[in-house]
């Protein structure tokens, strides 16, 4: 009965049954807040949670019951809401775990969901470098660091350290190979990286010109099927035999590489062919090398495959074939842009700041760079072919001009023109009327044309010594062209042989102000400072001008003889051992460091010097005169015969040069030898006064019975000689007498004025100088041979007859003659000859 629960008349037996849950009835949504606030928002997302505890959905909103009770629903359901109280915790949440909910959550605990209540997180742990796996990528990363450091290397011209990289980088990747198989881990084994290893040391063995070992690397790659498309190396390969000159292996290579690679890779198919055509033109296989460019300039034609294919026409004759060949040439297309584009218009200040910030970049050079190069293929082969393709080279150049001007290169007809001319001037025939002709057409052209014309004209003129006409072409080129430096070269040139040198220096600093690497000008204005003995000017040129030319003779040379002019002999020597560094076998040069050695005092090195310069050019008599005189004064008489016996065949009217070969003869002891030469030069010269002394002193020594009759011709042109004297003393002194009594006559009549004596002008080159420089050591040598140690005869110190002609070494004005100024510069092409350039020395 206690189990018995009777009823009490305030409980309602059947309460709780008529609970439901809210969330079910469709008719009140539309007063349902968190329902039309998830319908406002997109996509069905959650509305913000009201619950008074975390993860209760249901908190905010009481149940209600049919009799308007709010009381929470103890879930008459079944399975009680998730996130409802229950004994004072609430329930977890599974599903948002991860956002910080835990179990042991209970009221009024705070909402930490990054967990930063419970500190730092732990370190990360380290590897373990002894396992294996950690070893092996801690090696591939080092293989690869080397590759790249060998790269960059190789990049900044360090071949041999790139070498040395890529070498470590094969033993470091062998050892990695080697520990994947004692992991055996050998499947997983890097092929990527064992084929640029490979590669990259076939690569700098190539580059450091170690072909036998670069074939072999490349071998193993090309062998290994494993690598694919290794067969393209094979074109790598091909290229070494070429640099070996093996050309037959070059081809086969070449088409093994072909045949490795597909039609879709069309421009590297054409790359080969190419050089398979190259190799031909090697080898002489012009047939089959015509093959090959024949089919490119089909396929895809380009300005040099065009020009290689006109060079191999011109070698077998071909002349039809020629000439399409040159139209097919001038009608590639090069892919450039028309250059007006680059100039800015007035309106669009935008697209003029565009065209401002493109007109000198990379792209527009590279397009710069490839209109020069197809011009000057198309200039050297109309200079190639026009002599070949017709019966004269005008008409050939004729035809060349025609089909230019048609063509997108009609600029390059005048050029042409101007060629023409010059072609003239090759046949060395500078009277030609064609020439001249020729170039006078264009005085009625463009300023451009008419400038090259006529500084041209200039430069031709100039040579002929013309300097009249050459100072008025020169004229007429600066009023065409003002900014033109050769032109005013030219002019310079005109007016430094004019001997106006203030002038021709003003003209060569206008030519260097509107090119300043304009090397002519430099040069000229040198000499110009030198002229007008500005001394230091002339070495602050000079020395500007070595500093571009390094390796030329004729800078160092005038370097050298400023340093001789400002008495410095020790800088003289130095400059001139530098000129023989380049030209070791100039005899003038070293004649020049014989002189300075020898005025230093230092005998042994003038005669290296001297001796070096006599057997490069054995013509030099200042030399052999040198050379002589050293020989005697080192009691070395026999020696010195020689060379005053080569005198003596280069100037045989001359008396000097026997008798010192008699002199060395009786120097010597063998008087029979002397006597006989005596005698010869008797013949030769029977009023010598000499010979006849030497003549009488030998034969009184000798006993011989010819003494009295040498003695009777000796006094007998003695007495010659004094009345000759007398004659000449006596015509003397009646011109003095006659000049006296004039000058008495007109003194009463006549104001003292005094006329100044006009005297010739000197001719502006080195000859002037060098002449004075040679007459003057030719009377030092002269008097240092009369003055050497002779023995007992007091006639032997008489003056031997001066020369009557002095030998000029024909290399000497060259030096310091002014270069002339010519608008084309000569280029040395293979097949094509030379233009006029502005650095040609006048010959």
């Amino acid at each position: 009965m206690e189990n018995v629960h009777l009823a009490l008349e305030e409980d309602d037996l059947y309460s709780g049954y008529n609970d439901y849950n809210p969330t079910f009835d469709s008719e009140e949504l539309e007063n349902d807040l968190g329902f039309q606030q998830a319908v406002r928002t997109s996509h069905g997302r959650r509305p913000p949670m009201t619950a008074k505890f975390p993860g209760t959905a249901m908190g905010a909103r009481p149940l209600v019951s049919s009799f308007g009770s709010r009381v929470p629903m103890t879930s008459s359901m079944g399975r009680p809401m998730t996130g409802a109280v229950q004994d004072g915790a609430a329930r977890p949440m599974t599903a948002v775990r991860a956002a910080g909910y835990t179990s042991s959550l209970t009221r009024g605990s705070t909402f930490d969901p990054l967990g930063q209540a419970r500190g730092p997180a732990p370190p990360l742990e380290a590897n373990n470098e002894d396992k294996p796996e950690e070893k092996i990528k801690i090696l591939e990363k080092k293989v690869n660091d080397l590759i790249e450091e060998s790269c960059m290397a190789q990049s900044m011209g360090a071949l041999q350290l790139a070498l040395e990289k890529a070498k470590e980088a094969g033993r470091k990747e062998r050892g990695l190979v080697r520990q994947r198989e004692q992991s055996s881990n050998a499947d997983h084994i890097n092929l990527d990286l064992t084929y640029s290893v490979l590669l990259n040391l076939a690569n700098q063995y190539a580059n450091n010109e170690m072909y036998p070992e670069a074939l072999n690397s490349y071998q193993v790659i090309v062998k290994n099927k494993m690598f694919s498309n290794a067969g393209r190396l094979k074109v790598n390969m091909a290229n070494i035999y070429f640099k070996q000159k093996n050309y037959p292996k070059a081809i086969k290579f070449y088409r093994m590489a072909l045949d490795q690679i597909s039609n879709a890779h069309k421009e590297m198919r054409i790359k080969i062919m190419q050089n398979i055509g190259v190799v031909f033109v090697c080898m002489g296989q012009y047939s089959d090398a015509i093959t090959s460019f024949e089919h490119i300039m089909g396929e895809s034609p380009n300005i040099k495959t065009g020009f290689n294919l006109i060079l191999c026409y011109y070698a077998i004759g071909d002349r039809e074939r020629m000439k399409k060949a040159f139209q097919k040439l001038i009608s590639v297309p090069l892919g450039i842009d028309d250059e007006d584009k680059y100039i800015p218009s007035n309106d669009d200040t935008s697209s003029n700041m565009v065209i401002e910030a493109i007109k000198n970049d990379k792209l527009h050079q590279m397009e710069r760079d490839l209109k020069v190069l197809a011009e000057k293929y198309i200039m050297t082969a109309a200079k190639l072919i026009a002599p070949a393709i017709e019966t004269s080279f005008a008409t050939g150049f004729d035809w060349c001009v025609d089909m230019v001007k048609s063509s997108q290169y009609v600029e390059l007809a005048n050029d042409l023109e101007i060629n023409k001319a010059i072609t003239y001037l090759r046949q060395k025939d500078f009277n030609q009327v064609s020439a001249v002709e020729t170039l006078k057409t264009f005085e009625k052209k463009d300023s451009r044309v008419k400038s090259a014309a006529a500084t041209n004209l200039s430069f031709l003129y100039f040579l002929e010594k013309d300097y009249d006409q050459a100072d008025r072409y020169a004229d007429l080129a600066m009023n065409a062209d003002r900014y033109n430096p050769a032109a005013l070269i030219n002019k310079g040139n005109t007016v430094f042989f004019k001997q106006d040198y203030e002038k021709a220096a003003e003209f060569y600093k206008e030519a260097l102000r509107n090119d300043s690497s304009c090397t002519e000008a430099l040069y000229n204005l040198g000499l110009t400072y030198k002229k007008l003995n500005r001394l230091g000017e002339a070495l602050d040129g000079f020395l500007k001008l070595h500093a571009i030319l390094r390796n030329s003779a004729q800078v160092m040379y005038q370097l050298a003889h400023l340093y001789e002019l400002l008495e410095d002999p020790q800088q003289a020597i130095e400059w001139l051992m530098q000129v023989i560094s380049v030209t070791p076998t100039d005899p003038q040069a070293l004649a020049k460091l014989g002189e300075l050695h020898d005025g230093e005092g230092d005998k042994s090195q003038a005669f290296q010097y001297y001796y070096e310069s006599f057997r490069y050019f054995p013509s030099n008599i200042d030399v052999i005169e040198w050379l002589g005189a050293y020989y005697i004064e080192t009691q070395f008489c026999e020696k010195a015969i020689q060379y005053f016996e080569r005198a003596t065949l280069i100037q045989p009217t001359q008396v000097k040069w026997q008798l010192m070969v008699a002199s060395c003869y009786r120097r010597s002891g063998n008087y029979q030898k002397a006597l006989e030469t005596y005698k010869d030069i008797h013949r030769k010269f029977p009023e010598n006064v000499e010979c006849l002394r030497f003549l009488v002193r030998l034969c009184t020594d000798m006993g011989l019975k010819e003494v009295q009759e040498y003695a009777t011709r000796l006094k007998k042109v003695e007495k010659m000689k004094e009345i000759r004297e007398q004659r000449v003393k006596s015509g003397r002194e009646g011109s003095a007498r006659g000049r006296r009594e004039g000058r008495e006559g007109s003194a009463g009549s006549a104001v003292g004025i005094s006329t100044p004596v006009l005297t010739s002008p000197k001719k502006a080159s080195v000859t002037d100088s060098s002449h004075s420089s040679n007459s003057t050591k030719g009377e030092r040598l002269s008097a240092k041979m009369r003055s050497l140690p002779a023995s007992n005869e007091p006639y032997e110190a008489s003056s031997p007859k001066e020369l009557d002609a002095s030998y000029v070494d024909p290399l000497g004005p060259q030096m310091e003659r002014p270069k002339t100024g010519a608008k084309k510069r000569m280029e040395d092409d293979d097949f094509a000859d030379e233009e006029l350039g502005e650095d040609l020395l006048p010959e």
